[in-house]
């Protein structure tokens, strides 16, 4: 037990914190913590565990979504529960019969969507409910407004494979997860998105591309949305997603670097 006669001890680094919220320079009490951090350590723990467990409020997004002129789709995978979605990853993987029955029956004897974007729960729901909704619009503002964009499908008990399914079963040629990510000790509220070009059952992670950390404190959503609809539109143009799609750093600048992707001369 350190001795309460000493003094904490301030770390070299501390004061590059304002920079950061990763656990950086947090000094030291005796051999131990100082009791400040400990219990700072102690909240951000409990506040991932409440991310994990969160509900998922798919009611209040679609709602928002169908405000905005988005029609909306309510699937589920084979994951019963949340139990059951945290000890098998696998079952979120994989896409309910009934909720692939509904799917065929949404796009049957209509042309193949360009897009079809998920909006599935993941393993911080708390994320989703804060980001999901308002990225997915700000993505598709700026899409060509030729593309055929399929009902958005909020999916329950999600983990980002399960998008193949969903965009198999559509038949489109892209598909966007919209998904949270695994909560830290640093953030609890961080969204990934997840892109593949021709979605089907067996696709790897080497298919996708990732835009992660979407959160107030991290990648703002606005400069997100800009650069996965950047990444979108090369992907449509190139029929392509994963390794071969590079992740040029001017997509973040915004609309105006959309039409530089279509000039000549363009390393894809």
């Amino acid at each position: 037990m350190a001795d309460p006669r000493l003094p904490v001890a301030l770390h070299p680094i501390a004061a590059l914190r304002r920079y950061t919220e990763a656990r950086i320079g947090l000094g030291r009490y005796g051999s131990g913590l100082p009791t400040a951090a400990h219990l700072d350590f102690a909240e951000a723990h409990a506040r991932a565990r409440d991310a994990v467990h969160a509900a998922f409020e798919a009611d209040a997004i679609a709602a928002h979504l169908q405000t905005a002129g988005r029609p909306c789709v309510h699937v589920a995978s084979e994951a019963g529960d949340r139990a059951t979605y945290l000890r098998r990853p696998d079952l979120g993987r994989r896409l309910s019969a009934a909720a692939r029955a509904e799917l065929a029956a949404l796009v049957s004897g209509f042309e193949p969507p360009d897009l079809a974007i998920v909006i599935g729960d993941g393993l911080s729901a708390r994320a989703v409910n804060t980001y999901a909704g308002e990225s997915a619009l700000s993505i598709l503002k700026l899409l060509p407004q030729a593309w055929h964009v399929a009902p958005i499908v909020l999916a329950s008990g999600a983990r980002v494979a399960l998008s193949d399914p969903i965009g198999e079963v559509l038949g489109a040629r892209l598909v966007l997860m919209l998904i949270g990510e695994r909560p830290g000790l640093s953030a609890a509220d961080s969204l990934g998105a997840y892109l593949t070009f021709a979605p089907r059952s067996g696709k790897t992670d080497a298919d996708r591309n990732c835009v992660s950390n979407i959160r107030a404190g991290g990648l703002a959503p606005q400069l997100a949305a800009a650069k996965i609809a950047g990444l979108l539109t090369r992907a449509r143009a190139l029929g392509l997603s994963g390794v071969g799609l590079k992740d040029d750093e001017g997509l973040i600048e915004g609309v105006a670097a959309l039409p530089a992707l279509e000039k000549p001369g363009i390393s894809p």
